[in-house]
């Protein structure tokens, strides 16, 4: 029998299982609470647990993480790590430690199906979509290992981001339970305003995650015009930006902060002119309450994109600004390991080509990438 990784399985999940041992529902969160709370792997460990219990778990299921192929730690604290997921899949998770936070992005799959053209992730192909076990042991490794290394029982992740590889609402099923983890007062007990899910604006999933778990919401946008967004987002073709918006203005009205952050990489000569942010104020101001958020392009080979100066950012920012939106300019954290936006390296075997090909190139944080290629 092959053994279930308990890291798959949220509360509910977990209550199911033991009832299948013939065990308590009560049981499964004394279960719940060790695994995630106390980041314990030996059932052993466990001791108000039956003993019966823990043999039974011990010959039927683990709790596995994935395994580290390196860790890397920049000079400002931002700590990177590369896991297997194996069949030649690798993916990265960052941890960006703060004065009053501790943010970890995580993955939700190898490779990404999306096709953006400004994204190197999109150049590596798709290979699978993580399972719940993977997405959760990212955050369980990070959180467990940080309390060891800085000898404390307390919190060290305050900020769960989905921005990593992939798109997390082309995931779904695998998302939900994952997220649930995050909340539950008996795993991280996270806020619902410090979990933030990235997507590049996949309508119908936008819909579903408001009604299954509203939790904060950052739209890759890039673009306030079609034209333009059909270039640097191909899925823009089938969910246009006024469906977009209006999906948007729905999830506010269960969402855990009044306003959805959008995402905007801002590239020289590509979509930072004074025409295209006054365009994106007619776009959003007084049509949906938001945060824009302007991020530095990180280069990567291959791209044959520069940054905007800082003056074209300030600029930009500035009419923003001025209109009354709340705009922010992303501060690159972890570039001296290769951590910041644009710049995380993963192994993805792409499974969409008519041959499989191993391709290790710079993988996209969500949204820190966007320039037609020349």
């Amino acid at each position: 029998m092959n053994a279930v990784n308990l890291l798959g399985f949220d509360l509910e999940g977990l209550a199911a299982y033991c009832e299948q041992l013939g065990e308590k529902r009560f049981r499964a969160t004394q279960l719940f609470r060790w695994i995630h709370k106390r980041g314990a792997s030996d059932f052993d460990q466990m001791s108000d647990l039956a003993k019966s219990l823990r043999d039974k778990l011990a010959s039927r299921a683990q709790i596995t993480a994935l395994p580290v192929i390196s860790e890397h730690v920049s000079a400002d604290g931002t700590i990177k790590w590369l896991f297997d997921v194996g069949a030649g899949d690798a993916v990265e998770a960052v941890y960006i430690p703060e004065s009053d936070r501790g943010t970890l992005c995580i993955s939700s799959q190898a490779g990404c199906a999306v096709g953006c053209r400004f994204c190197s992730t999109g150049h590596q192909g798709f290979s699978r979509n993580l399972d719940t076990a993977e997405i959760i042991a990212q955050l369980w490794y990070a959180e467990h290992s940080l309390r060891r290394r800085q000898g404390s029982d307390e919190r060290v992740i305050s900020n769960v981001v989905m921005m990593g590889m992939g798109e997390p609402l082309q995931n779904y099923s695998a998302l939900l339970p994952a997220l649930r983890m995050m909340l539950d007062d008996h795993g991280y007990g996270l806020s619902r305003r410090r979990v933030t899910v990235s997507t590049s604006g996949v309508v119908p999933m936008i819909d579903r995650l408001r009604d299954d778990c509203p939790v904060a919401l950052a739209v890759s946008l890039h673009s306030p015009v079609d034209a333009l967004r059909d270039q640097l987002v191909p899925l823009n073709k089938k969910y246009p930006i006024a469906e977009l918006l209006d999906a948007c203005n729905r999830y506010l009205e269960r969402a855990p902060r009044d306003f959805i952050t959008f995402e905007y990489c801002m590239l020289d000569g590509v979509n930072d002119t004074p025409e295209l942010a006054h365009e994106l104020v007619e776009l959003l101001r007084g049509h949906v309450s938001c945060k824009i958020n302007l991020i530095p392009f990180n280069p990567f080979p291959a791209s044959g994109l520069t940054r905007s100066s800082r003056e074209r950012v300030t600029a930009f920012a500035d009419i923003l600004i001025k209109s009354g939106l709340i705009t922010t300019v992303r501060k690159t954290r972890g570039d001296d390991i290769d951590a910041a936006c644009g710049q995380l390296a993963g192994e993805v075997q792409d499974r969409t080509s008519a041959y499989v090909r191993m391709v290790r190139a710079p993988v996209l944080v969500k949204a820190a990438v966007v320039a037609l290629p020349s």
